[in-house]
């Protein structure tokens, strides 16, 4: 895919499918911690799945969703530590490392932008060890609005100088690529293989791309 690297000072990156495997995620919240629920409230694993499931999908798109303290609360377990157990499953997408050096070897600002709670991003940057390529990282946690709402990304500006019609993101969401666009970010590109267990689905709105090594031009692919 051909970007005009000349036209973008600022990367903004998402972490969860984006740069990271969701398949971490999606076992965590689908299967482990449903076990662990169940097997705490001594009720069978599918009774568990159908009210966690329904508990979880009334959170989407609130900054709950992706609140570790929120949810050790209303589950009564202590999420961290569940994510400690299965934390062997976080894995980075291949060509990520490549593109975040790239990046940084032509003088673009990249800033990691996530939904994910602060307890969640220490554990990935610490098992990924991805933090040093990144100009900043930004939880929506820090700013009190979640990606799903346009006003996030008038508040990250408060944060990050960036100036939308010359800024790159990154995304495995179109709600949130959507939310960006509404704003007026101009380079938007949705990460189609988010997850190593599914089969990638290209957007019908955004350019996709299944590895960031896709928005390497040609002749700098030798430099990573």
């Amino acid at each position: 895919m051909k970007l005009d690297w000349n036209g973008i000072d600022t990367v903004l990156l998402d972490m969860d499918g984006t740069l990271l495997d969701r398949h971490f995620d999606d076992h965590f919240w689908l299967e482990h911690v449903p076990k662990r629920y169940a097997a705490q409230n001594g009720i069978p694993l599918d009774e568990a799945k159908k009210l966690l499931y329904a508990l979880f999908r009334s959170q989407e798109r609130t900054l709950n969703w992706t609140d570790l303290d929120y949810w050790s609360e209303r589950l009564g377990l202590d999420i961290p530590v569940l994510k400690q157990e299965i934390d062997h499953l976080i894995a980075v997408h291949p060509g990520v490392v490549e593109f975040l050096v790239f990046l940084r070897r032509h003088g673009k600002q990249a800033w990691l932008v996530t939904n994910a709670h602060g307890k969640t991003l220490s554990l990935k940057m610490r098992k990924t060890r991805l933090g040093p390529y990144f100009t900043g990282i930004i939880s929506a946690h820090d700013l009190g609005l979640p990606k799903e709402d346009v006003r996030f990304w008038e508040k990250l500006q408060e944060r990050v100088p960036y100036e939308p019609s010359r800024t790159l993101l990154g995304e495995d969401s179109e709600t949130n690529l959507g939310t960006a666009e509404e704003y007026g970010i101009a380079h938007l590109i949705y990460v189609s293989r988010y997850s190593s267990t599914v089969t990638p689905t290209a957007s019908d709105r955004y350019a996709s791309i299944h590895y960031f090594t896709q928005l390497i031009p040609a002749a700098h692919t030798d430099e990573t």
